[in-house]
């Protein structure tokens, strides 16, 4: 299918709905840029290719009004929580008890799903919702015929933690009955996210791999241009930073005792990371003439570019980033309280695609240092052929054009009211 064309309008009662196709989509979002943002990659691609498609996404995250949106993609944000140390939840901002928070989210989420009528509804990585908030509108997508699809990221957690944590939110029923297809945005000779977790046949048959999500730089709202530092320089990303703080310290640690290092560095410390934390990072940037300190920027695409190599925690939209601009790479992964970024850095690793620095062995200064110089003269990840590994918008198109093409019972007033 060429670019710019269109789907053909939804299809109900075998009659061509004419050119206002519509993709709900959902990302639950209590905390970091994840969600958000690889629902964004594929709402804008989709939007891109078809001329009559609308997308909105349904989220909860706090500052996706920080992010450009191209033309017929918008967002109804709904209550901020945030997940404690302890597994609660509590909220982001309004002081009202939690109890009502999610109440309040379930509503907007269902009531918006039935008036904006999806023809396609995608929900991302969590398959009931935060709390199970998503459950009901995914048995009112069904009940009107409205295709469903679940989309994972490549690595899910390790199996000795997701298997009692999905049986515990009682998933596997939800992807047997309320799931039509379950899109897994990697490749099977990378990682299998269900691996060594018991998942039904039945499951696994609505299971299908696109391939990693493409980015590209954007060429939307204002990019952010740097003071002190000039390209080439190495990129120190923690994504959303919440959790980047330990990586962040030993970048800076390795540019403090060595101050002869072959590239400077640019640091975006990432929104989520405490304003104390950024404070602390900025004073110590100040007497560092080769370190440039930023908080955030919506439009990373544009600082990778210029990068030489980045240093990273390792989530996937980060590994979408450096794989798509054909970046060297340092991986620092977490592996608290999930194991994910460790799991995808470790194959990425093996196959040769980056270079990763752990840190439950201790985080050793002249490490750091011995691998920030080798990073630029590590291989690109081009030099390693793995076919269909940023296939992944162009086959998400292809899925989302089969589903949306079938054709569903016409609704009658009162569903559209319920």
């Amino acid at each position: 299918m060429d670019g710019h064309t269109g789907i053909g309008g939804a299809v109900r009662d075998g009659v061509r709905s004419g050119g206002n196709v519509r993709v709900l989509m959902y990302s639950h979002d209590t905390f970091g840029l994840g969600h958000l943002r690889r629902c964004r990659a594929i709402a804008h691609h989709l939007v891109e290719r078809h001329k009559d498609l609308t997308v909105l996404i349904l989220t909860g995250s706090s500052i996706i009004g920080s992010f450009d949106f191209r033309s017929r993609v918008d967002f109804v944000r709904v209550p901020g929580v945030i997940k404690l140390r302890n597994g609660d939840y509590t909220p982001l901002q309004l002081h009202i008890d939690i109890d009502e928070t999610l109440a309040l989210r379930e509503s907007i989420i269902r009531h918006t799903a039935s008036m904006f009528d999806p023809d396609l509804f995608i929900v991302d990585k969590e398959p009931l919702g935060l709390r199970g908030e998503v459950a009901d509108t995914l048995r009112m997508m069904r009940d009107r015929g409205v295709p469903t699809v679940l989309g994972l990221r490549d690595v899910m957690d390790d199996p000795d933690l997701l298997e009692p944590e999905w049986e515990r939110k009682n998933v596997m029923p939800a992807l047997t009955d309320l799931y039509d297809d379950i899109w897994v945005y990697g490749l099977p000779q990378i990682h299998d996210p269900l691996a060594g977790i018991r998942v039904p046949d039945s499951v696994r048959r609505k299971m299908t791999y696109t391939g990693y999500l493409r980015r590209e730089v954007s060429l939307d709202g204002p990019i952010y241009q740097t003071v002190k530092i000039d390209a080439p320089y190495i990129l120190v990303t923690p994504g959303g930073g919440g959790d980047g703080e330990m990586m962040v310290d030993w970048v800076f640690r390795a540019y403090e005792s060595d101050r002869k290092q072959p590239y400077p560095a640019l640091v975006v410390l990432g929104p989520f990371m405490p304003s104390d934390v950024q404070a602390d990072f900025m004073e110590r940037a100040s007497s560092l003439p080769d370190v440039e300190v930023i908080t955030f920027d919506a439009h990373m695409e544009s600082l990778i570019t210029n990068a030489v190599g980045v240093v990273a925690m390792g989530g996937y939209n980060t590994f979408c980033e450096i794989m798509s601009f054909d970046k060297r790479a340092l991986i620092v992964p977490r592996t608290k309280p999930r194991r994910e970024q460790y799991i995808r850095a470790i194959r990425f690793q093996e196959l040769g695609l980056v270079s990763a620095l752990s840190a439950d062995g201790g985080t050793d200064t002249d490490q750091m240092i011995t691998a920030l110089r080798h990073l630029p003269q590590q291989p690109k990840p081009s030099e390693v052929v793995v076919p269909g590994l940023m296939d992944g918008l162009d086959n998400v198109d292809r899925l989302a054009r089969r589903w949306i093409a079938r054709p569903r019972r016409a609704l009658t007033l009162a569903e559209k009211r319920a």
